[in-house]
């Protein structure tokens, strides 16, 4: 058993090593990774008899190699490969049975090679080409050694799920014949942009868990770090590299305090600053001194910002100590830099530590209505706190609620829902948002389909105002403003379709006013307005955006199939004949069309791993679980059994395909390069 753990100890150390020199004979990192796992293969038949060599490493990499020279015999892809196949076979006869002996030197050979090759694998695994889950999900499993098994606990998903991202990946690698060279000029700057933020992906990850029971996954810091410290010392004259080291190393340094007892959340300025890691703080210091020494040629960059804002957290003695009046400053530079909502959430929370709770709150209520924070949890709970602090109660225990709301994390959730319970309630007579919502779904009066269409409209306003908000209080303005965010961009019909249920809900509320600032829209009952002209030759708008493996599933189906957006999202699982590349249409579907929708290899590749093993239910699914108003007024068939999630709809569909690519699910499916119907 001792020598199992130890082969597991050494690979994971040696394998991102030893894949990078595989690469680099035989130019595929997924050829490269089948290499190296039989060499593993070999050392866990091998060494619990034979017992582990002097130098490990170098027994797996000969071995590897090994496997190397009979790969290119076999094929013989091209000529290119012999000077190297004759090299290897000539080493091959000097080697002796003990591996790593006097005529075999690892680390004496070629130095600088070994790090440009592990270099070089990091640029691949974080190529801008594959989609971001897929790049976090290679780079673990090249660099950090990690099993699809391990990447998938770090993550709360199944393992099949991860081992079908990493296989689409190194397919997509091989298929585009991405180089395994190193970029050079502006191509470094962006490819070099990739790849730390898909580090600072995994470590955010670990730090501030977005779902599952637990605040911090321990082990996805860990390997983050690790990853920043392996890309200093291979790109020491980076600045943005050290400042992505030190901010880690900082905000890594506050994992013991960052929980309480129970595991709930404890905030910044609560916490016990003599349980902070001294040693993590010292090395963040150490990489801040390197990134000042190397300099910038322009302005610092945004991970040196945070590392300074970091540094000014960890150099106050005391919460009261730190230096409020600096961390603006450096908010103010942030969001020149990187003007996005979050960013100024943070220079909200900043301002109201340095100028008072007061104009904290009014830069938080800037952003009140912006849609990249429409479902963002820290946002009323930062709200919240600053309306606690101003003495504000009952709106401060409305913004806990919905917060608690919005979070998908058990421990925030818990910790939220404890606020908001710890400030009194008012009038407990007087009927909140959502309780005349709950009463106004529940007339028998309303036909279940118009029920249904009202819920979806009203279950999104409850989420964006409150449960809590006393329905007396609510005005035609907030109603408007969480009414645009929502259904901004959506077309008119359907921009109509959800003013007239806020209309009816206020006719029966006796608040008839509700709608009065929301317009109704004008119908163009033309058959189609004239497309926007598109460059002859232009690229499909899908293939350059970053999105979710739902989106580009649902886009390339609806290119693939031509059919309707409304029938391609009533798809069902268990209508989907997936070898024949079809699914049945919903029966209200069947038409003149037929009643089966098809599909290329485009949609074939992405179907199997979205549905994630799911038997029934929707083929796409919402993001979240309904709330108890809306999942009864939802059919069995428009839930999952398996996820308790509902039917994704249109009007979210179309929302976030044009906020993506800026173009309607029909446009897109329509597309041919000119602007016209293919």
């Amino acid at each position: 058993m001792d020598a199992y753990r130890t082969v597991d100890a050494i690979w994971k150390m040696e394998s991102a090593r030893i894949i990078a020199a595989l690469t680099r004979i035989v130019r595929d990192v997924g050829v490269a990774e089948e290499l190296a796992q039989d060499a593993l293969v070999a050392a866990l038949e091998q060494w619990p008899d034979s017992g582990v060599p002097d130098n490990p490493g170098a027994w797996l990499t000969t071995v590897a190699k090994r496997r190397a020279v009979d790969h290119i015999r076999r094929d013989r892809r091209s000529a290119e490969h012999d000077e190297l196949l004759a090299r290897d076979l000539a080493e091959q006869r000097r080697l002796d049975d003990g591996f790593g002996g006097p005529e075999y030197d690892l680390g004496a050979a070629e130095p600088g090679s070994e790090q440009d090759d592990v270099l070089r694998l990091m640029f691949v695994s974080c190529h801008s080409i594959l989609p971001t889950e897929a790049r976090v999900a290679l780079t673990l499993r090249l660099l950090g050694g990690l099993t699809a098994s391990e990447i998938a606990r770090a993550f709360l998903t199944v393992e099949p799920l991860i081992a079908r991202r990493i296989a689409s990946a190194k397919r997509t690698l091989a298929e585009e014949r991405v180089p395994f060279e190193l970029p050079d000029g502006t191509e470094l700057a962006e490819r070099l942009a990739s790849v730390l933020e898909v580090v600072y992906l995994i470590f955010n990850e670990g730090y501030s868990a977005t779902s599952g029971d637990d605040l911090i996954r321990p082990g996805l810091c860990l390997e983050a770090l690790r990853l920043g410290r392996l890309l200093a010392e291979l790109v020491p004259d980076e600045a943005e590299v050290h400042g992505l080291v030190a901010l880690m190393e900082i905000q890594a340094s506050r994992a013991a305090a960052r929980t309480g007892l129970a595991g709930e959340p404890v905030p910044l300025h609560r916490q016990n600053r003599g349980r902070w890691d001294q040693l993590l703080i010292r090395r963040g210091f150490a990489a801040m001194l390197r990134a000042r020494a190397v300099g910038t040629p322009g302005r610092p960059g945004p991970y040196l910002l945070q590392a300074a804002i970091a540094v000014c957290h960890a150099q106050a003695r005391t919460a009261e100590e730190t230096d409020w009046g600096r961390i603006v400053g450096l908010y103010a530079a942030l969001a020149g830099l990187l003007p996005t909502a979050v960013v100024r959430l943070n220079q909200a929370v900043a301002v109201g530590m340095a100028d008072g709770p007061a104009a904290g709150l009014a830069l938080v209520d800037t952003l009140t209505w912006d849609p990249a924070l429409r479902d963002y949890h820290l946002l009323p709970g930062v709200r919240g706190d600053l309306l606690l602090r101003l003495g504000r109660g009952e709106e401060a225990r409305r913004e806990f609620e919905r917060a608690a709301l919005l979070t998908k994390n058990a421990a925030e959730r818990a910790y939220l829902t404890q606020r908001a319970d710890a400030i009194p309630t008012g009038d407990a007579s007087t009927q909140t948002f959502g309780e005349a919502i709950d009463a106004f779904l529940a007339q028998d009066r309303l036909a279940p389909a118009t029920a249904r269409s009202y819920g979806q409209t009203l279950w999104r306003l409850r989420l964006s105002l409150g449960v809590g908000m006393p329905l007396t209080s609510l005005t035609a303005d907030q109603i408007a403003g969480a009414f645009r965010v929502s259904w901004g961009g959506v077309a008119a019909a359907t921009w109509n379709r959800h003013r007239s249920a806020v209309r009816a809900f206020g006719a029966w509320a006796h608040t008839p006013g509700l709608d009065a600032a929301i317009p109704q829209r004008i119908l163009d009952h033309r058959r189609g307005p004239a497309p926007t002209p598109v460059p002859s030759g232009a690229a499909w708008p899908g293939d350059d955006v970053e999105a979710s493996l739902r989106e580009r599933t649902l886009w390339t189906l609806l290119r693939e199939s031509g059919a309707t957006v409304a029938a391609v999202l009533a798809l069902n699982v268990q209508d989907l004949d997936l070898p024949e590349r079809r699914g049945r249409r919903a029966a209200r579907r069947s038409d003149r069309r037929g009643a089966w929708l098809t599909w290329r290899s485009g949609t074939a590749a992405l179907l199997p791993e979205l549905l994630d093993g799911r038997t029934r239910g929707p083929v796409f699914l919402a993001d979240r679980r309904p709330g108890p108003a809306r999942a009864g007024i939802l059919g069995a068939e428009d839930l999952c059994p398996k996820t308790g999630r509902g039917r994704l709809s249109y009007e979210r569909a179309e929302f976030l395909c044009k906020s993506a690519t800026g173009h309607s699910l029909r446009r897109l499916r329509d597309w041919d390069g000119t602007g016209n119907r293919s």
